[in-house]
């Protein structure tokens, strides 16, 4: 839940929608949630950090959708 609303107010400061003005800052509530991955954001084309920036915190979820997973897949047996 917390990720959508990063991505919502997001989208909201980056393109301006309703009726807010464009702010660079918006995806600041992003970056704690895709750490550490947004660390290596520095090795893409500059064009696509806001973007990445704004999928990361989905590799920390996929991640622990993986180890729950797994562990739970190993204490069933």
């Amino acid at each position: 839940m917390l990720w959508l609303f990063a991505i919502g107010i997001f989208l909201i400061g980056q393109f301006g929608l309703f009726g807010q003005e464009r702010d660079p800052l918006a995806g600041v509530f992003l970056l704690p949630l895709g750490l550490p991955w947004n660390r290596f954001i520095d090795f893409a084309p500059e064009a696509t950090w806001p973007w990445l920036a704004a999928a990361m915190p989905l590799v920390n979820l996929l991640l622990l959708r993986a180890i729950c997973r797994f562990l739970g897949s190993r204490q069933a047996k």
